[in-house]
């Protein structure tokens, strides 16, 4: 994380503190050990943080110094700044960039460093020292490990409260393209953690970006491991699965936002063209994944039609999805029937959409709701979902064969009921799908399919 910048001087980085030519000549690099500590003192046994020459001594010497000079501060006016001597300022700099060696992070985390420098945040009266503090956990934050803990601390979650605010959203996605470690640090947590709490932050986060920002999906989708991350093989798409999977298991309800953003993924070619590659098991696996999901937890037969309204927003993204992927998984081998659990589901979601709308088309009724108040509270959710469903079940019945026909109306799924309210459903945009399936019905049904024309001439094959 670069330690400052010039407004005045197009965002180039500064020096942090007024150092001399010696050690300005030697920013790329990180300091040498405070002058005290060259020599013997310096390599005692033990006191050498990792593999790294710093001194252990040496940092908590300057922490709790940090410390007690906050503390002497609280008692003076709480409205005046207070600058730091340059001698402060130096040491200070100095954690700064130590911070940037994984050792110094993980031993910085091991010793309750963010604790510290977030009490030193709050109770600051100068500026630069704030400014510092934020700098060395910004550059913790550069490994995955300490990234993964820092990221659990309710005080650090702000990034997504930024992002919000529209007025400085931009400021903050220019800040992400520019950090490349955000994406694998991103990757990381959602593949290794097992935290409900920081999978769920992660996944608003990453579905506000991928919502606010598409040009940065896309150079996420096509990052290749060498652009971001030389020793990780871990990409965005299975990464979305992997949280994905973990939340299934743990909290139902906190998987919204990952299959939002999976849904987003596929809204451009390029992560279509990622879940439809030939030779790669990312779509198989999301396909069986989400169907599971689908066919196993949502929308099941013992539950009450009002259902809908809790997992909504967890159908409607999986189905699109699903529906995206079903060309190409969802008829590999020619076994129709590993999709008729799929339909059951589909038609479920019709028959529990049918009773809400009514419902609410009674509740409106009984109301002196005007009719464009009525509009306004339009359940924009339910409806996409209605479309949805009625997309993907057109696409699944246009190629259901005559037997897979019959054993829905065997196992009940496909009634008399059920076969006018798909038809109702689908009409007019999809009446291929229904003359199909009233054509397939005619000759293993033939009493369902007399019954569908006297209801619905527009079905009749």
């Amino acid at each position: 994380m670069d330690r400052g910048s010039d407004p005045d001087d197009g965002g180039r980085a500064i020096s942090s503190s007024p150092l001399s030519a010696r050690d300005s000549a030697q920013m790329d690099r990180n300091p040498s050990p405070p002058p005290d500590l060259d020599g013997a003192e310096s390599g005692e046994e033990g006191d050498a943080i990792g593999e790294t020459v710093y001194s252990k001594h040496w940092l908590f010497s300057t922490l709790t110094r940090l410390v007690q000079s906050v503390t002497e501060q609280e008692g003076g006016d709480q409205e005046s700044q207070v600058e730091l001597s340059e001698e402060e300022e130096e040491e200070l700099c100095k954690i700064w960039d130590m911070a940037m060696d994984k050792d110094v992070a993980g031993f910085l985390q091991e010793f309750k460093a963010p604790d510290i420098l977030l009490g030193v945040i709050a109770k600051s009266r100068s500026p630069r020292l704030t400014e510092i503090c934020v700098g060395i956990l910004g550059n913790m934050a550069c490994f995955p490990n300490t990234c993964l803990t820092l990221s659990q601390n309710e005080d650090l979650g702000l990034l997504l409260t930024c992002l919000s605010q529209s007025d400085v959203a931009p400021l903050w996605l220019e800040r992400v393209r520019q950090q490349k470690s955000v994406y694998p640090n991103l990757c990381f947590i959602m593949c290794s953690s097992t935290n409900t709490d920081l999978l769920v932050k992660v996944g608003e986060l990453v579905d506000k970006l991928f919502d606010l920002d598409e040009d940065l999906m896309k150079s996420w989708i096509t990052a290749q491991p060498s652009e971001v991350d030389p020793d990780s093989q871990i990409h965005i798409s299975t990464s979305l699965l992997e949280a994905t999977k973990q939340l299934r298991t743990e909290s139902l309800d906190s998987l919204e936002v990952y299959l939002h953003a999976i849904q987003l993924l596929t809204t451009v070619d390029e992560g279509v063209q990622l879940f439809l590659a030939e030779g790669e098991g990312l779509g198989k696996e999301a396909w069986n994944v989400l169907k599971e999901l689908v066919c196993q937890d949502l929308c099941q037969m013992d539950d009450p039609p009002v259902i809908l309204q809790e997992q909504k927003g967890l159908l409607a993204p999986a189905l699109a999805v699903l529906s995206t992927l079903f060309p190409r998984y969802g008829q590999q081998g020619g076994d129709v029937e590993q999709n008729l659990p799929l339909i059951g589901s589909l038609l479920r979601v019709l028959q529990y959409l049918q009773v809400c709308q009514q419902r609410e088309t009674g509740n409106h009724t009984d109301s002196e709701v005007s009719k464009d108040e009525e509009e306004e509270e339009e359940d924009v959710q339910l409806q996409a979902l209605k479309e949805t469903t009625a997309e993907f079940l057109a696409s699944v019945l246009i190629d259901l064969t005559k037997g897979a026909m019959a054993e829905l109306v065997k196992r009940g799924s496909l009634t008399a009921q059920t076969c006018l309210l798909v038809a109702n459903s689908l009409l007019p945009q999809h009446r291929a799908a229904v003359d199909h399936m009233t054509a397939a019905l005619s000759e293993e049904e033939p009493k369902l399919v007399d019954v569908l024309k006297g209801k619905l001439p527009a079905a009749r094959p």
